[in-house]
C-alpha cells in the first residue's frame, strides 16, 4: 500500500476519489480517511491537552458527489478515538474555520471534506484548530500518526448542526456592520448583484445579499451540484470568468460575484462587464481597506505585477511587500509582521485567497465579498462606481506564463542551479533585481518595459517563468532575454516557449 504521506498537497490532503477517470487511480479512500480522521483525533489532544473524549470536533464538505462517504469514514475514524463529532453538512471552509470561533459552536477543531476548484473525482480534507488552518509540519505528523492506525468501522452519528444558517447570519451582520445600519433597513436595496457558484457551495451568498434587498435575479449555478456540470468552479478559470462576465452584462448588475467550490476565494465583475481578478482584485480590496489602515503594508504572492506596486504605493500610499507563493505562506507574514508593530491588514495571492486581519486572518471569499457590496453600497449611495476605486490601476497590456519541465530525478538540485545561474547572468548584464522572496525577478525600465520572474514550483518538478510588458510586443522581448539567461540547461522544456 503506498504511504498516506503521499496524499499531503502542501498544507492540504488532496487525492483522487473516483474512479472513472483515465490514468487516475484511486488513492484517497474511505480506509484512509479513517485513518486521518482518528490520527486529527490523537494529534488535537496532544497539542491541546485535552482528553481525546473531551475534544468537540466539527465536519463539513463541499457538494463534492464523494463527500458522503468519505465522511462517514472520517467520522468513523474520530469515533473511535471516543472525541464527541458534529456533523456540519453542505459547509465551507471558511465556516468550518469559524466554527472554532462562535459561540454557538465553540469547536476545539475541524475538518473540511474538500478538494477546491480540481475536478469533479479529486477530493480532499482541510484541518483547523482554534489558531487557524493547520500548517505543513502538522499535515505531516497527522499522516504520520494515521499510518500506525489499522483501519475500522465507517460508522456515523446523528449529532449535527447546522453551521451554515449561522454562518450567513454572521455574514449578513457583518455586511450591515460595514455600512452602518441593520438587516431590517434593507441596505442593499436598489443594488442589483449576480452570483456565479459554479454549482459548489457559495449558492447561500444569493440568499444573503437577496435577504439585505438586493436584486439577485440573473444569478447561476447556485444549486451544489458535485458534477459541476457547467463550469469549473474556478475564480481563475476563463469559462468560469466569462460566464460571469455575461451575466452580469446581460443581467445590468451593479456587481457580479464568482466563488470557488468551498468559497475560500472569489473574484468580481463590475457593471461594465470588466473583471477584477488577480492584480485587481488585490487593488480593489486595498482600495477598501486604505482610509482605516493609513500607510500600513500589503502582502501579495510573488506573480503581483509592478503596476500593482505602482496602485498601492503611489496612488494608495501604502507599502507593497511581495512574498513567497502559497496561500498559507502569505498569511503567515502578515500574522508575522503584526505581531511585530508592523500593521498589515490584507495578505492575499492572485488567485483570490485573501485574508483580513480584521477576519481572524482567515481567507475568506464571502467575507471579501462582504467588504466588496459594502464598498458598492457606499459608493452608489455617494453617486460613484466601485469601479472607481481602482480607476488609476494601469491597465494589463500583455503578459506570459511558461512552465518548464525538468527532466531528471534530481530536479530541485537542477533548478536551483538554473536559479543561480539565471540570477548571476543577470547581475553581469546589468539587469535591475528588485527584492525577491521567491526565485529571481527581474524588472526593466528602458525599451523595453515590463518584468520577468523566474521561480521553483513549490511541489512539482516545474520552474515556472512570468513575464509582463508595458507596452505591445514586448513579451517576445522579454522572452528573449529569458532565453539567453537560461540557455545551456537542456534538461528544462516548456511548450510554447
Amino acid at each position: 500500500m503506498e504511504s498516506l504521506l503521499k496524499l499531503q498537497n502542501g498544507s492540504d490532503i488532496r487525492g483522487v476519489a473516483l474512479d472513472g477517470v483515465e490514468g487516475e487511480k484511486v488513492n484517497l479512500t474511505q480506509d484512509s480517511c479513517y485513518k486521518i480522521g482518528a490520527a486529527f483525533v490523537r494529534w488535537l489532544s496532544g497539542k491541546t491537552g485535552i482528553a481525546p473524549e473531551k475534544l468537540r470536533i466539527g465536519i463539513g464538505m463541499d457538494s463534492r458527489l464523494s463527500g458522503p462517504d468519505l465522511e462517514k469514514a472520517v467520522v468513523g475514524g474520530m469515533l473511535s478515538e471516543k472525541a464527541c463529532v458534529v456533523r456540519t453538512g453542505l459547509s465551507t471552509t471558511p465556516a468550518m474555520f469559524m466554527s472554532t470561533v462562535f459561540e454557538e459552536t465553540k469547536y476545539n477543531g475541524s475538518i473540511m471534506i474538500t478538494a477546491s476548484h480540481l475536478p469533479f473525482n479529486r477530493n480532499g480534507l482541510k484541518f483547523f484548530d482554534v489558531n487557524g488552518g493547520l500548517e505543513h509540519d502538522d499535515i505531516t505528523d497527522i499522516l504520520e500518526i494515521a499510518e500506525t492506525i489499522q483501519s475500522g468501522s465507517f460508522e456515523t452519528t446523528d449529532n449535527t448542526f447546522d453551521l451554515l444558517s449561522l454562518y450567513s447570519n454572521h455574514l449578513k451582520n457583518s455586511v450591515c456592520a460595514q455600512i452602518g445600519t441593520t438587516a431590517d433597513k434593507k441596505p442593499l436595496s436598489g443594488l442589483k448583484i449576480v452570483v456565479d457558484a459554479g454549482n459548489g457551495c457559495g449558492g447561500f451568498f444569493a440568499r444573503i445579499l437577496s435577504e439585505l434587498g438586493a436584486d439577485t435575479n440573473g444569478s447561476s449555478f447556485l444549486d451544489p451540484d458535485g458534477h459541476f456540470p457547467n463550469h469549473i468552479p474556478n475564480p481563475e478559470n476563463k469559462e468560469a470568468m466569462a460566464a460571469i462576465q455575461n451575466s452580469t452584462i446581460s443581467n445590468k448588475a451593479d456587481l457580479g460575484l464568482i466563488f470557488d467550490t468551498d468559497v475560500d476565494r472569489m473574484s468580481c465583475v463590475l457593471d461594465n462587464g470588466s473583471e477584477v481578478n488577480r492584480d485587481a482584485i488585490i487593488a480593489l480590496v486595498a482600495a477598501i481597506l486604505a482610509p482605516s489602515y493609513p500607510g500600513s503594508t500589503i502582502i501579495t504572492d510573488s506573480v503581483t505585477s509592478d503596476r500593482l506596486t505602482y496602485f498601492l504605493e503611489d496612488v494608495l500610499k501604502l507599502k507593497h511587500l511581495r512574498y513567497m507563493r502559497g496561500y498559507k505562506n502569505v498569511i503567515n507574514k502578515c500574522i508575522e509582521l503584526n505581531s511585530k508593530g508592523v500593521t498589515s491588514p490584507l495578505a492575499m495571492e492572485t488567485s483570490g485567497h485573501g485574508a483580513l486581519k480584521e477576519n481572524y486572518y482567515l481567507d475568506d471569499g464571502a467575507f471579501l465579498a462582504v467588504k466588496i457590496v459594502a464598498a458598492l453600497a457606499k459608493a452608489k449611495s455617494e453617486g460613484k462606481k466601485l469601479g472607481d476605486l481602482i480607476s488609476a490601476l494601469p491597465a494589463l497590456v500583455e503578459e506570459g506564463e511558461y512552465r518548464f519541465k525538468i527532466d531528471c530525478d534530481d530536479f530541485k538540485e537542477y533548478g536551483k542551479k538554473v536559479l543561480e545561474t539565471f540570477k548571476a547572468r543577470a547581475i553581469e548584464k546589468g539587469y535591475i533585481l528588485p527584492e525577491s522572496f521567491e526565485g529571481v525577478r527581474l524588472s526593466f525600465k528602458g525599451d523595453v518595459k515590463g518584468w520577468i520572474l523566474l521561480r521553483m514550483s513549490l511541489h512539482d518538478p516545474v520552474m515556472p517563468l512570468n513575464i509582463e510588458s508595458e507596452i505591445p510586443g514586448g513579451v517576445e522581448k522579454l522572452k528573449e532575454i529569458a532565453r539567453e539567461l537560461i540557455s545551456g540547461f537542456d534538461k528544462l522544456t516548456a511548450k510554447g516557449f
